[in-house]
């Protein structure tokens, strides 16, 4: 299997790149420039380029058997107008483009991300992937990022959209930030530590795919998403169990507001995401509650 990826050189890129070649897949990792500990590999191919533009990188779709596509501007930064411009540009551009070259005469699953942004501030409500999108700026990209994606149905190309929760692995994504302040004793909850949090463990997220793409009857909207939701709070005094650490030290809702702005709001919204379709499909969770995948990224 020859599978693409686009914004294949960032954390969850890399990982699902390792995991693919380990299983004999040939991988194109398109991309940004390389880190110095990039793995290096025989069946792994990097294309320097940005996606937002057409360019030789769309060839490579010409004889691809499946696609991920993560290719986005981070949002973990203070937001003005041009910065939410480009959130939103990166990603809708980067799915047109990969659409348009995409071959029509032959049998490709593309995979193309979303989020659980994608149902806005949504308080204790369980969501699964049949509940309506929100009306944020957040929902708003996600919503026209799966229509874009889902424009390569009319080429004859499966389609699953995944709704990623926030990523959990060692050496990179949300922990990177997180532990710190907890293993030096200034950290604790967001706000009241009330809100959703949705999750999934990096190694459950790359066994997702692999299921999507061994598994043909699989396509449409998915919460990528542990079936164990957490609340903040919850997630905090476990990661600082683990560590042996207190987690005393809430960040209060109107800094975070002061500090970072409409991305503050943001991070304090609540998502009670649950991976439903998954569930329905057969797939089976490696790490389903948050104790356990954190002993596992944190303590091996």
């Amino acid at each position: 299997m020859k599978i693409l990826i686009t914004g294949g050189t960032g954390f969850i890129g890399s990982y699902l790149s390792d995991a693919f070649v380990k299983k004999g897949y040939y991988v194109i990792s398109v991309g940004g420039p390389l880190s110095d500990n990039a793995l290096r590999h025989p069946n792994l191919k990097y294309v320097l380029a940005d996606t937002t533009q057409k360019g030789s990188w769309q060839e490579e779709l010409n004889d691809v058997d499946a696609v991920i596509n993560l290719a986005g501007r981070s949002i973990f930064n203070r937001w003005n107008d041009d910065y939410k411009k480009s959130i939103h540009s990166s990603r809708i551009l980067t799915t047109r483009n990969l659409v348009e070259a995409l071959p029509s005469d032959r049998d490709i699953t593309l995979c193309s991300t979303s989020a659980a942004g994608y149902y806005g501030n949504r308080g204790d409500d369980i969501l699964t992937e049949n509940e309506p999108a929100g009306n944020d700026f957040l929902a708003t990209v996600c919503t026209d990022w799966e229509k874009e994606a889902f424009k390569a149905k009319d080429k004859g190309v499966r389609v699953a959209v995944t709704r990623f929760g926030i990523v959990l692995g060692k050496g990179g994504g949300a922990l990177k930030q997180m532990i710190p302040p907890i293993r030096y004793f200034v950290g604790g909850p967001l706000g009241n530590g009330k809100q959703w949090f949705p999750w999934i463990h990096i190694e459950d997220l790359i066994s997702a795919m692999l299921f999507i793409f061994e598994n043909k009857s699989v396509s449409g909207a998915l919460n990528f998403t542990a079936p164990g939701s957490v609340r903040n709070i919850e997630l905090v005094k476990t990661i600082a169990g683990i560590l042996h650490r207190p987690a005393f030290m809430p960040a209060p809702a109107f800094i975070i507001k002061i500090l970072l702005g409409e991305f503050g709001a943001s991070i304090l919204a609540s998502q009670r995401v649950i991976p439903e379709r998954l569930l329905k499909y057969g797939f089976m969770f490696k790490y389903p509650d948050i104790k356990s995948a954190l002993n596992n990224i944190l303590t091996t």
